[in-house]
């Protein structure tokens, strides 16, 4: 079995059996061993060290580095994870089922995660409507970002009846329009 591990001091990755050739041998813990001090451990976190590396140093990458990449940025993609530059950026906002009480009936919970700072904001409703989740962003979200001075630019929700419609009748549609925030939808049921 082939371990790649990285040496600083050389500056690039080589396989145990290289370094073998090279009269040192390491033992597959040894490697993740120097894989843990160096803070990675796993695959994503070579890969973003490479590209660190790129950035800085602007060394040459291999054909076969050039494709993991490139594979690392479809797959973020595709799996919705999306880079944000400040808080405000992107907030993504979903309702949740919280449960049945006596006396209340169903209670929904509205959650919005700015993705930067990762503060979260949540408030329980008695039903799922749109006007719901414009209400929660008017009564937590957009205060809390208006005294820190700084905007919300855009809300990651799926496409669930209090999210999405038409903006001339659809009360979450407009609060976004009026409030000039970007609206991006995900598929139903894939946070």
């Amino acid at each position: 079995m082939k371990y790649a591990v990285d040496f600083p001091a050389h500056g690039q990755a080589r396989t145990s059996n290289e370094l073998r050739k090279l009269g040192v041998f390491i033992s597959p813990s040894g490697v993740r061993s120097i894989w843990l001090r160096h803070k990675s451990a796993c695959f994503r976190d070579r890969l973003k060290a490479l590209e660190a590396k790129v950035a800085s140093e602007g060394i040459v990458l291999t054909e076969a580095q050039v494709a993991a990449l490139e594979r690392k940025k479809e797959d973020d993609v595709a799996h919705g994870e999306i880079e944000t530059t400040h808080p405000g950026y992107l907030g993504p906002q979903d309702t949740f089922y919280v449960g049945s009480f006596k006396g209340i009936g169903r209670v929904y919970q509205q959650t919005f995660v700015d993705t930067y700072s990762k503060v979260a904001f949540a408030k329980p409703y008695t039903t799922k409507t749109p006007i719901t989740a414009a209400d929660m962003l008017n009564d937590r979200v957009l205060p809390f970002f208006e005294q820190k001075v700084l905007p919300i630019l855009r809300i990651l929700t799926d496409r669930v009846t209090e999210y999405c419609g038409r903006t001339d009748q659809h009360d979450y549609q407009l609060y976004l329009v009026l409030n000039d925030i970007e609206h991006t939808k995900t598929k139903v049921r894939s946070p």
